[in-house]
């Protein structure tokens, strides 16, 4: 199974996530993402993913100056984000649940 296409699917969850520990900038929640075991996460789908979050109304975001480069943009979740990710945090452990259950009918898992 290509772990990518596990990633996109519950990548906004995790972008959610980790926002919710404290607020960061694209390139600092992608490091994040990927220090948590989310190895093959792109680049480019966590700032699209950010960007979605943010238009959708899920993400508050403010601009750090820099010293050493150009300002970083940083994001932090709202109370529409916290929302969103308690929903999707029911929603997937349904999901999981739902997968072990049929893992251990297959005898695959015990």
């Amino acid at each position: 199974m290509d772990g990518t296409q596990l990633v996109k699917g519950v990548l906004d969850l995790a972008v959610l996530a980790v926002v919710a520990e404290s607020d960061g900038y694209g390139y600092d929640v992608v490091r994040r993402l990927r220090a948590a075991g989310l190895d093959e996460v792109g680049d480019a789908s966590v700032y699209g993913t950010l960007r979605r979050l943010y238009a959708a109304g899920a993400l508050s975001s403010y601009v750090v100056p820099s010293d050493e480069g150009p300002h970083r943009k940083y994001y932090g979740i709202n109370a529409q984000g916290q929302a969103m990710l308690r929903s999707q945090s029911v929603t997937w452990a349904a999901f999981a649940h739902t997968m072990e259950q049929l893992l251990v009918r297959s005898g695959v898992r015990s």
